[in-house]
């Protein structure tokens, strides 16, 4: 009776009653209302947002808590993540579970404790079960940032943060146990608030209190400064260590902390262990020696500001004390090498000045001859007639590009031979989302398999299906989701396992030539009509193998074997499916005319339908690349093309004519669900051998990206620069805004094409510097990026490629420094890009003449936009080739 009553009053979402039934319940009374509590539990969590369930689900939360009699069960119960959104209030569950013995509440409550932050643990239930169990207080991740907002509250009841915390009875725990966590800094509103309601201000006046150790908090943010982590995280923790206002002797005794913390910390904190050491240095307490090992670990920074600081520094140590110049000159050398030129010229000042105090100078001398070497060509002669080295004697050498090798496609292997093969891979390939050739084999493999024996691959795919995001659902929500998309694969093995029904596999009969769409609607339609396509086959009629499964890694299919594939299913009496054979088409290598004809003929001597089109496709003229037809300007620039004739033809279903269509940048709807690149890959090899009918349908994606920082990635620019075909105007705009994207690793992406472009020798160098000037006149792309991505470029050994790009994008900046235009300030990064554009033509040796230089190098000053300039002007009359 009691179960029942139990069940009954979980139902009716009772919680008081809940409590009150199981007050005095034994163990085993407990354990016997289980089996019906996750009996309930498993039929609720089907559809969790349904009115019974959201009734049911707080009394059940607590009735599972309460007659769970391990606290490994309770805690998971607690956690689940069907519950987590319709909880019992902490009240209540520290009420159910607190009648137990405190060693196995202290039990539940460190299992909770060390949930991750997704499991959403309530603070207070937490905190109510430590008073309860009276132990130690928890100092895990979860526990520490719940008392963190916990004590953080004080905006909306009476207190202040510093006033909840003197409250805290383990307050020494845990204040140490937030330099612990990750990010804890980044995540916070530590410094937000006012007077002393902040963090920042209240750990430090209980330090001046004393009820926080000062020597422990000291060591913590150094330590936690030493860890690393993001900017936000380490302001924080600078911030605190700025206000608790250390004594000289307290920074005397981390001398070595600081000088770890001038080599790996990020800029604001290395600069500020930089300024301790540089007080020291100044008063004579860090001894050369140490000052040495600074300077070593300052100049192997990229950080411009750190290094001109470090030289001013030394500057000064040496105006005091001469005696150290032996041992700091060396040191000053390394910045010989650094990549500003303002900074190599002011250690060249430097060495200049204090040369005479250096008491051996023969072999000092000769140490830095040997540094100079790292010197631009104008100051590398200023340095060797200072070091009295007579420069070397001319020699005419021919500067060699270095580009990576040509990428060449690779065979596809045939579909796995074995059900347990296939399955592995088609649970790699969705777990992972690999290579189109991965997916292709695995899509082949999957057909060839059903149409073999349906119910072992069914086996085979079970443990596979299980781990999947349908694999819960019931059939109201998994078709809906399917009916929105096939999510490519998912929707075959869904189809399989009969997870779907077949009115959703049904190939969609809209009028895709027709309807309105987004701009990459041409490319998702068809590649979804094919997946939906064999989806439904393989539940209504089991293809024996597709016939658009590609030769070559790239997409590409060779005429002859689909010739051959054809006549098996002429043989087999199998009727091709529309939007298979219609991809076929499609993937057919045209690179070779007299192996197009022979197909032709083989494809006509087959006597059906379907060989008849392939041979008129064969003899169909289709260009490599599209006819532009727009190009629009500022901000962005997009381009569009005209009609496809080709691919508007009765050879085609109506979803693919959509790829004749014409494509105009703002035509259709601007936002849409196509933004993954998991998706673009596969259009990539739909269309093998023309790379811009993709380029086209993803620069709106990309400039967005960049202008608007959408967060679109640009990893597919390597595969759009290593496809077959002639690439146009369209690649070449989404390589230059990958060139001023805001993430590194997407530069990288734009850096890795631009080479491979290059070693295709497809590169249009002068296009692409021309359309960076533009973007970044318009503001759409910032030139410090771009600086960054081409001196990623040149470092590889392209520096005559680097050199062409900006080449024809620098004349457009400097234009704008034309007084007559009443510029004031020239464009930020403008000289970065200058910096870029020297080193390549020191190091390619070309001369010429840049247009507009001379309105840069003749301003007034030594800005580095004026000292690249003349640095640029000079190497450009030095060079000895021609420009390439």
């Amino acid at each position: 009776m009691t179960s029942e009553s139990l069940i009954k009053a979980v139902r009716a979402g009772s919680t008081g009653d809940v409590v009150i039934l199981v007050d005095g319940m034994t163990d085993a009374e407990r354990r016997a209302c289980m089996p019906e509590l996750k009996e309930l539990r498993k039929t609720l969590r089907p559809d969790p947002w349904s009115p019974q369930a959201q009734r049911a689900y707080p009394a059940l939360h607590a009735a599972g808590a309460a007659c769970q009699t391990g606290a490994a069960a309770v805690a998971t119960w607690l956690t689940g993540s069907d519950m987590r959104w319709r909880q019992a209030p902490s009240s209540v569950l520290i009420d159910v579970l607190g009648d137990r013995a405190p060693d196995w509440l202290a039990d539940v409550v460190h299992r909770l404790a060390e949930r991750p932050l997704s499991s959403d643990v309530p603070y207070e239930l937490m905190a109510g079960l430590v008073r309860l169990a009276g132990c130690a207080v928890p100092t895990t991740e979860a526990y520490v940032w719940g008392w963190m907002q916990h004590i953080g509250r004080a905006g909306w009841r009476p207190g202040t943060i510093i006033g909840n915390l003197r409250a805290e009875p383990q307050l020494r725990e845990l204040v140490a146990a937030l330099f612990e966590i990750e990010e804890i800094g980044a995540r916070s509103d530590w410094r937000y608030g006012e007077e002393r309601n902040n963090w920042t201000d209240a750990l430090t006046q209980l330090t001046e209190e004393g009820l926080l150790d000062r020597k422990a908090m000291v060591d913590a943010c150094v330590a936690r400064l030493l860890r690393g982590g993001s900017t936000a995280d380490n302001k924080v923790f600078l911030g605190l260590l700025t206000a608790l206002d250390l004594t000289p002797d307290e920074r005397r005794e981390r001398v070595t902390d600081w000088l770890a913390l001038c080599s790996d910390a990020l800029p604001t904190v290395a600069s500020h262990a930089q300024s301790v050491l540089a007080g020291f240095a100044l008063d004579g307490e860090l001894g050369t020696h140490r000052l040495a090992e600074m300077s070593g670990a300052v100049f192997f920074r990229t950080e411009r500001k750190l290094v001109r600081s470090q030289l001013v520094l030394l500057g000064k140590v040496l105006k005091r004390d001469p005696s150290g110049a032996a041992e700091l000159l060396p040191v000053v050398a390394q910045a010989f090498g650094h990549e500003d030129t303002e900074v190599r010229e002011r250690a060249l000042k430097l060495v200049e000045r204090h040369l005479g105090d250096v008491a051996d100078g023969n072999a000092t001398r000769a140490e830095l001859a040997d540094a100079a070497i790292r010197l631009s060509p104008g100051l590398r002669a200023r340095a060797q007639a200072l070091f009295g080295v007579a420069a070397p004697e001319h020699v005419d050498e021919v500067y060699e590009e270095l580009l990576p090798p040509v990428p060449l496609p690779t065979r596809l292997a045939p579909a796995p031979t074995t059900v347990a093969e296939l399955a592995e891979e088609v649970g790699a390939v969705l777990a992972s989302d690999e290579e189109v050739g991965a997916f292709e084999r695995a899509l082949d493999g999957l057909v060839r398999h059903a149409h073999r024996d349906r119910e072992a691959l069914v086996e085979a795919l079970g443990p596979v299906a299980a781990r999947r995001w349908w694999a819960d659902l019931d059939a109201r929500h998994t078709n809906r989701y399917f009916r929105e998309s096939p999510y490519g694969l998912e929707i075959v093995v869904a189809a399989l396992l009969e997870r779907v029904e077949t009115s959703t596999l049904r190939p969609a009969r809209n009028k895709a030539g027709q309807s309105a769409g987004c701009v990459h609607s041409g490319l998702a339609w068809a590649f979804d009509a094919r997946m939906r396509e064999v989806a439904y086959r393989i539940r209504t009629e089991p293809l024996p193998f597709l016939l658009a499964t590609p030769t070559w890694s790239t997409g590409s299919l060779e005429a002859a074997e689909l010739v051959a594939r054809l006549d098996e299913y002429r043989r087999l009496n199998v009727q091709p499916g529309a939007a298979d054979f219609a991809q076929a088409l499609l993937r057919v290598r045209r690179d070779d005319g007299a192996a197009l004809a022979a197909a032709a003929v083989a494809a006509r001597e087959l006597g059906t339908a379907e060989g008849h089109r392939l041979a008129e496709w064969l003899m169909t003229d289709v260009p490599s690349l599209p006819h532009r037809c727009t190009r629009t300007d500022e901000p962005r620039i997009l381009v569009g093309f005209g009609e496809l004739p080709e691919l508007r033809s009765e050879l085609f279903p109506a979803a693919f004519q959509r790829l004749g269509r014409p494509l105009t940048p703002y035509e259709d709807h601007w936002y849409c669900r196509h933004w993954g690149d998991e998706e673009w890959r596969h259009w990539l090899a739909m269309v093998p051998g023309r790379p811009e009918l993709v380029a086209g349908r993803l620069l709106r994606d990309l400039s967005q990206a960049v202008i608007e920082d959408t967060g679109a990635e640009f990893s597919c620019l390597p595969s759009l620069a290593e496809a077959e075909g002639e690439t146009g105007e369209a690649v070449r705009l989404c390589v230059a805004y990958g060139l001023g994207a805001q993430r590194p690793e997407d530069r990288l992406a734009a850096v890795d094409a631009l080479l491979v472009l290059a070693a295709r020798g497809q590169l249009d160098a002068e296009g692409l510097g021309a359309d960076l000037g533009a973007l970044a006149d318009f503001g759409s792309v910032k030139p410090l990026r771009v600086a960054e991505a081409i001196r990623t470029a040149a470092a590889t050994g392209a520096y005559g490629t680097a050199w062409a790009v900006l080449r024809a994008m620098l004349p457009r900046l400097l234009a704008e420094l034309d007084g007559e235009r009443k510029v004031k300030t020239p464009i930020r990064g403008l000289g970065d890009l200058l910096a870029v554009a020297s080193e390549c033509v020191e190091r390619s040796g070309v001369h010429g003449e840049l247009p507009h230089l001379d309105l840069a190098a003749d301003r007034r000053g030594m800005s580095r936009l004026v000292t690249e300039a003349r640095r640029l002007r000079t190497a450009l009359a030095a060079g000895n080739q021609p420009v390439a």
